[in-house]
């Protein structure tokens, strides 16, 4: 599955005390993980996408993973 960023897309996830996580974005963050979230329900079981501060989050950002499961 490839994985597209829209230009001057900004997100950065936190998990907070009591652990609840938060998904902060710009709008152009917002349609990225809309058209990524999207094009992972189209793909088979088990197939997952897997969001760092490495690859696409913001610095200081918490991992993020999201999986599709039947």
């Amino acid at each position: 599955m490839e994985i597209n960023w829209e230009d001057g897309s900004t997100v950065k996830v936190r998990v907070e005390d009591g652990g609840t996580v938060v998904i902060s974005a710009n709008k152009e963050g917002l349609l990225s993980l809309a058209g990524q979230l999207a094009d992972l329900a189209n793909e088979k079981t088990g197939c997952h996408i897997h969001y760092d501060a490495y690859n696409s989050l913001e610095d200081g950002s918490s991992e993020l993973i999201i999986e599709k499961i039947e």
